[in-house]
Formats: C-alpha cells, structure tokens, sequence
C-alpha cells in the first residue's frame, strides 16, 4: 500500500512513523508512506496555503489551488492504479465518523491520499474537485488533520499482513463483531489484594472461552449499548 499524506507539519508525520509496529510495517515495506509538504504546492512566492474567508469571518481558510496540485501531482506519481484502488481522504468534523469497518475497508486500497487541514477549515471546492470521502475522527474539534491521518494510518496498517505477529489475535479485538474485548490479565495472580478470576488460571479453555465471550457482551451492553444492538 501507498500511503501519501499532505500536510504543512511534515515533521509530525514523520516522527509519528519511527516507533512501534508503524515503524515496523515502513521498513519492511509493507507500506511505502510519502509526506508532502503543501506548500511545495503553493504558486504564492511567500509559500501561502491560507487566505480570509469571503463573506467575512474569523481565521483563516485553506486555498484550494494547493490541494488540488498535490493531489495531481500524487496521482501523476501513483499512475497505473485502479481508480476504486485510490482514496483521497479529507479529514474534517462534518465527514463520516471513522470505524474498525471504515478502516478494514480501506486496507484494501493500493493508495490512499491523506489531505491534513488547518485553521478554520478548507475551501469547499477541494471536496468538490478532488475528495472521494471525507472523514471525521470523532464528536470534538482538533486543530489539523494530521492526528486523524496518524489514526487511520496505524488502525489500517495493523490489519495488513506482516506487521502483527499473531493474526488469531485482531479476531478478538475491541469492536469485531460489534463487540468491546473481554477484560485481560498478566503476572502477578494477585496485586493489592485483586486476584486474577479463577477461571483464567484453570486450563479450562472450553469455559474460558465462554467466560470471555459472557464478559464482553456484559462490558458492551453497559458502555456501548448502541454496539450491543449492533451485534444481535
């Protein structure tokens, strides 16, 4: 997978993709990230991204003129790709809240073209022009796109083959199935006098599986009823 992301904070990006098993999944080159400047893009001898609002207004607004020729550019870059094999992606309040079904979807993609807003928002005719989905990272306001873009680049690159060990592993997670995991255990058996449930410690893996099972719906209904509808 290509993963290109558009940004005027390249750094963040960058430092975000030298830890953990992100770091991992880029070495191995199981994804090939590129981070590009926006204002690279700018025709502004100043390298302006951002202008005032028409109409009037607080802050400023992202210029369209940008975003388009990064995109341009990318896809010049990419050529050869199937079309439904492509996203680009605009992160904003006003998109689709992002999912485990979201981003099991877009792991199938060969390319995905992250666009990282600022200030107060982006000229609407970059998503007439240039956006095949725009994309919210949840109910609350950030101050860029760039956390959302490390979101979605870490939830997609755990489901691509290689870059978690055990695969078993991501069919128990939190929100397969529409369900929260079951609570989880280590060493010591007992802290502070909190013990370890019994039957963890049994070898019974027949009733630890129905324990866990019993302990996730119980965990969804009460913190996510909305989930545990979901998943009957």
């Amino acid at each position: 997978m290509i993963v290109d992301v558009v940004t005027i904070f390249p750094q963040l990006i960058k430092n975000f993709a030298d830890y953990g098993v992100i770091k991992e999944a880029f070495s191995k080159e199981i994804i090939r990230l590129n981070i590009h400047n926006l204002r690279d893009f700018s025709k502004d001898r100043h390298r302006k991204v951002d202008d005032k609002p028409y109409g009037g207004g607080f802050g400023m607004v992202m210029m369209v003129q940008p975003f388009f020729d990064a995109v341009r550019f990318i896809k010049k870059e990419n050529k050869g790709l199937k079309s439904e094999k492509q996203k680009t992606i605009l992160f904003t309040p006003r998109g689709k809240v992002l999912n485990q079904k979201m981003i099991k979807e877009l792991s199938g993609m060969e390319n995905i073209i992250m666009l990282c807003g600022r200030y107060e928002g982006v000229d609407e005719r970059v998503s007439e022009l240039v956006v095949d989905l725009e994309i919210s990272a949840g109910d609350y306001v950030l101050t860029g796109g760039e956390i959302p873009a490390m979101i979605l680049i870490d939830g997609i690159a755990r489901l691509l083959p290689g870059v978690i060990n055990s695969i078993e592993s991501l069919d128990v997670e939190s929100f397969e199935k529409n369900l929260l995991e079951y609570p989880q255990y280590t060493r010591p058996s007992v802290f502070r006098n909190r013990r370890v449930p019994e039957i963890l410690l049994s070898g019974n893996h027949a009733e630890i599986e129905k324990w866990r099972k019993e302990k996730s719906e119980k965990i969804t209904r009460e913190r996510r009823p909305d989930l545990f509808d979901k998943s009957f």
